[in-house]
């Protein structure tokens, strides 16, 4: 495993723009992204989901001794289902604190891997480096959502595909950040990460460079002992969750906690003993002009 802590950030003069949103804003919302999600302890939440990597790695039908890069990879999830099935791969994030982790998880698993600190708007590996990029629940976050896709784009050669994993609007996720929004307001002008959960913005994003797309709408199920141990776990170590709460006041936690419970136990599928949310997501295959 090679981890290099070098934190590459695209200058000020690559940074593209969207209607609305000037250059400035885009890198103190990152500031402010980066230090939310070092905070807590994503790798806790983050293992659950891995099952969401092997999917898709199946999905894009890896192949062993292809170039792979997981992007906004987390704690690796998608990185250690690729490793497994033999492929090269390039595991990049903007936290150092996860590539540890995802590091960390590899050595465990006798994986070969590399690890590099990298912004998904400012990748810096040359065009068409590799066969299959991949991320799952990671770029969708990224507040310039055509940089970042144009990076992907440029990132894949021509007959790779890129496979995404991105929570829906309609889902558990979509439903919980539109609940903490109205409690601490996104900032203003910056579109919502859901939309990488929505076909029509997929094709946006990447259908001028796509000889095919192809998208499925999956479930990952929430498995916890009760709503509370959910918050628990969440308001502990989930970055956004964390920060919110420490945003409010004890009232505010408080009445948060609430809408949040009543929530979890209006979808949940479990029984009386247990919590089962499934909670919808956009799993998508782009194969590259």
């Amino acid at each position: 495993m090679n981890l290099e802590l070098d934190v590459c950030r695209p200058a000020a003069s690559d940074r593209a723009t969207s209607p609305g949103q000037a250059q400035g804003d885009f890198g103190a919302i990152k500031q402010r992204q980066q230090a939310t999600w070092a905070s807590g302890d994503y790798a806790i939440l983050g293992t659950t989901l891995q099952i969401v990597g092997e999917n898709l790695a199946e999905a894009v039908d890896l192949r062993a001794g292809e170039q792979v890069l997981d992007v906004a990879a987390g704690n690796g999830n998608a990185t250690l289902a690729a490793a497994r099935r033999f492929a090269h791969v390039t595991s990049t994030d903007y936290v150092p604190e996860l590539l540890e982790k995802g590091a960390e998880r590899a050595r465990a698993n006798g994986l070969d891997v590399r690890f590099q600190v990298a912004d998904a708007e400012a990748l810096p590996f040359v065009d068409g480096s590799f066969d299959v990029v991949l991320s799952t629940f990671g770029v969708m976050f990224a507040p310039d959502q055509d940089r970042a896709a144009r990076e992907l784009t440029r990132l894949v050669r021509s007959g790779g595909r890129i496979g995404l994993a991105s929570w829906t609007p309609e889902g558990c996720i979509g439903d919980l950040f539109r609940l903490i929004a109205s409690y601490v307001p996104p900032p203003a002008g910056l579109r919502s990460p859901m939309l990488w959960g929505t076909e029509p913005r997929i094709v946006e994003l990447f259908g001028s460079d796509a000889i095919d797309i192809r998208s499925a709408r999956r479930h990952f199920k929430f498995r916890y002992q009760s709503a509370a141990h959910w918050i628990e776990v969440f308001r502990n170590f989930y970055g956004p969750i964390y920060k919110v709460y420490a945003a409010l006041d004890p009232d505010r936690q408080a009445s948060l906690s609430q809408d949040i419970g009543a929530l979890l136990e209006r979808l949940n599928v479990g029984d009386a003993h247990s919590l089962v949310v499934p909670s919808e997501y956009l799993e998508v295959v782009i194969t590259r002009k």
